[in-house]
């Protein structure tokens, strides 16, 4: 059993390259949004 399996992410093909690659695109995707948010509200750039 691979680290990656173990913890939260227990079930099979939890480590496969497909699943992480979309897991780190969710978690990116989240920061560059918050940000963006964060840098509007900021300092209302249009």
């Amino acid at each position: 059993m691979s680290d990656l399996n173990r913890g939260i992410m227990k079930f099979k093909g939890a480590d496969s390259p497909m699943a992480i690659a979309i897991s780190s695109l969710l978690v990116l995707g989240a920061i560059s949004f918050l940000l963006w948010w964060a840098l509007q509200v900021a300092y209302n750039v249009r």
